[in-house]
This record gives C-alpha cells, sequence and structure tokens, in this order.
C-alpha cells in the first residue's frame, strides 16, 4: 500500500524547504497542492518552489497550466489520484525516469479544498460547460457579486445560508453548477468522506503567531524586491483570469491602475496575506488528524512518519 504524507500550514510557514527535506530523506517524491503555483508566469507572487529547489527533489504539479486554463479541487483529485495510482503500480519516476519503489510520496501545499479533495474526496459536483462559466463571468462584470448573491439565495437558500458571500469564487461556482445542472448546488454536497486505496499520515506545521507574522512581513519586502510588480505587469493582459483573483496580484493591480502607491500595497499585502494565514488555521485545527510539529522539528515528523507507515511491504 501507498503512504501519502500530507503536510499542511499556513503560508510562510516553511513548507516548502521542510518538504523537501522530508522528501530527500524519505526518497521519494513531492506533489505541490497549491492551487496557484500549478500555473505558470506566477513563480514571485505564489513563492513558488525554485528551480534549484525542484531540482533537489521532483515535484508534480508546478508552473503546468496556462494563466487562462481552467482547473479545479475536482480536477487536481483525479489528477493526483491518477498519479498516485501509476506510482503504486509501476514505480516510475515521471520527473526524471528514474526508480522510486518505497511507495511513498509527499502531498505538500497550503489550498485547503485541494488537500482534502485528495484525503477525503470531492462532492460528484456536475462540471461547469465553458459557455456557463463565460456567460456567468460577465454577469459578475455587468452586475456585480452583491446582485448574483442574492440570485444565489433564491435558487438554493440552503447554501446561501452558509456560504461565504464575500469569496467571489464560491459564490458564481454555486451559481455555476445551479444553472448547469438546474438543481441547487447543496443538492451535490454530501460531503462524505471516500475510502482511499493509501495510507495517509497528517503532518501540520506552526510557528508562534508573531515568528508566521514576521516571516510573511519578510517574504512580502522579498516578493516586492524580486520584482512582483513586473511580474504583475506581464499578467496584466490576463487580469480576468481565475488564477489572478488572489493575494499578491490584486495589490499588484491596484498599483498599476495608478491607485495605490507600491508602498502601501506592500502593507496591504501583508496584511492580506497574513489574514489568509489564520483563516488556513483555522480550517486545519478542525481536523484531529493532524498532528502538529515546528518546522525545525524534522527529525520529530520523520520518527512519527516512520511509526505510522502502512504495515503492507512496498
Amino acid at each position: 500500500m501507498m503512504d501519502l504524507i500530507v503536510l499542511v500550514g499556513p503560508t510562510g510557514v516553511g513548507k516548502t524547504d521542510v518538504a523537501i527535506t522530508l522528501a530527500k530523506a524519505l526518497g521519494c517524491e513531492i506533489i505541490n497542492a497549491d492551487s496557484r503555483q500549478i500555473y505558470r508566469g506566477m513563480s514571485i507572487g505564489t513563492a513558488a518552489p525554485t528551480k534549484e529547489q525542484m531540482s533537489e527533489v521532483c515535484h508534480h504539479f508546478v508552473a503546468t497550466l496556462d494563466i487562462n486554463d481552467y482547473y479545479s479541487a475536482a480536477r487536481f483529485e483525479a489528477d493526483v489520484l491518477a498519479l498516485i495510482n501509476k506510482k503504486a503500480s509501476d514505480s516510475s519516476n515521471a520527473c526524471t525516469g528514474g526508480d522510486d519503489k518505497n511507495g511513498r510520496i509527499i502531498l505538500s501545499g497550503g489550498s485547503m479544498l485541494y488537500i482534502d479533495a485528495v484525503t477525503k474526496g470531492i462532492d460528484d459536483i456536475p462540471t461547469v460547460s465553458d459557455e456557463v462559466r463565460t456567460w456567468m463571468r460577465q454577469r459578475l462584470e455587468d452586475e456585480g457579486l452583491e446582485r448574483l448573491s442574492e440570485e444565489l439565495r433564491l435558487l438554493d437558500p440552503d447554501y446561501y445560508a452558509t456560504a461565504d458571500r464575500k469569496n467571489t469564487q464560491r459564490i458564481i461556482h454555486a451559481l455555476e453548477v445551479c444553472h448547469q445542472s438546474g438543481r441547487p448546488y447543496s443538492y451535490f454536497r454530501t460531503q462524505a468522506t471516500k475510502p482511499r486505496p493509501f495510507n495517509i499520515i497528517k503532518l501540520g506545521l506552526k510557528r508562534e503567531r508573531q515568528e508566521l507574522f514576521s516571516r510573511i512581513n519578510q517574504r512580502v519586502d522579498k516578493m516586492i524586491e524580486d520584482g512582483l510588480l513586473e511580474e504583475a505587469r506581464n499578467l496584466l493582459p490576463h487580469r480576468g483570469a481565475n488564477a489572478l483573483n488572489t493575494v499578491g496580484y490584486k495589490e499588484m493591480f491596484k498599483v498599476l491602475d495608478g491607485e495605490w502607491s507600491l508602498p502601501f500595497a506592500a502593507e496591504r499585502l501583508k496584511k492580506n496575506t497574513r489574514v489568509y494565514a489564520k483563516k488556513q488555521m483555522t480550517w486545519w485545527m478542525r481536523d484531529a488528524e493532524i498532528h502538529w510539529f515546528h518546522p525545525n522539528e524534522t527529525a520529530q515528523m520523520l520518527t512519527f512518519i516512520g511509526q505510522n507507515l502502512a504495515e503492507s511491504p512496498h
């Protein structure tokens, strides 16, 4: 049986370095579970693994999609399960052509829905056609989020009652499903955990609040120094893409529009990143299967992994 070692934690906590350290010690590969690092052209704003880091350990799902490509947690689930199944059946190394027979792979990232999709399964929600997606995107631009939220309240009051109505992507997706299927979005949301044919070991990384926030602030400063504004400028023709509806690029677009100064945008980016980190921790603290470590405790992590590997021979 394959062992899937899941590494989660808030943005800025140090997942990339820890994942590489663990992968080297375990002799395995890394599956990236960051919903933005999967796109090309966004390496600075998403703090994607560098070429040097990816040369140390084989990474999957980093910079594999064009900026306008549609992707989702459901597609990520299917792609990752297919990769794990392939690894379990032929042990081939898709990155290097080498041989990886120890039956382990690391899933590391900060996208909560992507992690849950792989470890718990995602509801079988109907695929939304390009036509419906384009139509809803145009309606959002013409009518605004508040009006579309009211439409969702009428079409699906159950989901509306629990939805984060400030989350544009989720409101629009729920409406897309309503119009695509003719049924309420909540009809498809069973939220039942699906069985998996592999052993799951969950590790979480955490730091003291001020330590984490200091790292986030320093990382934003480095992003600005490394050319985040120029990266956003190159992406400006695609600013309507869902991939760019995220912290980092939204602030830089404000600068490019002349609404904010770069120093002001940098402070906003730090604040918004800290808010997102708190949201991530709130999400994961509900999962009792996650065992928490400080990023410096890699030896303890490896001991914990060793104690929880599948008993089946690899």
